[in-house]
């Protein structure tokens, strides 16, 4: 059954790892990995990473890119988001703070994160996706 929009977007807001999907091209298939990004509802998926990776090139190229976050203990979801790129630019420290907040356990480990990041900021990009298309589904019935 799929979810309401208040519920896919609370979903979607939860500490949940990501796999991004992107459009390889050279006839491939999509590129797809796991990523740490910060949404709020009704807002844009944001996530950060080195602006030299494949998924940051890719996703210039391409122009747009999906995301799934699931859950698969009892009730078994998921939201699957597609949409455009809404901007690729140089990432902030608070920015990427606020991503690893989300997913160290400690202080520390955020700090020495954001630190080893940050430590080139030139090269480290947000990106900024617009969601337009949604799916999701809870396969397990009433939570």
């Amino acid at each position: 059954m799929p979810l309401s929009v208040e519920e896919r977007e609370k979903f979607l807001a939860g500490r949940r790892v990501a796999a991004i999907a992107v459009e390889a091209g050279g006839g491939r298939g999509p590129v797809n990995v796991p990523v740490w990004y910060l949404y709020r509802p009704g807002g844009e998926v944001v996530l950060v990473t080195g602006r030299a990776s494949r998924k940051a090139q890719l996703i210039a190229d391409a122009g747009r890119f999906t995301l799934l976050v699931d859950q698969t203990s009892p009730t078994y979801r998921y939201v699957s988001v597609e949409g455009e790129l809404v901007s690729l630019e140089t990432a902030t420290e608070e920015l990427a703070r606020e991503i690893a907040v989300r997913y160290l356990p400690t202080e520390a480990a955020v700090d020495a994160h954001v630190e080893r990041i940050m430590a080139d900021p030139e090269a480290v990009v947000a990106i900024r996706m617009r969601p337009r298309h949604w799916h999701s589904a809870d396969l397990g019935g009433a939570s």
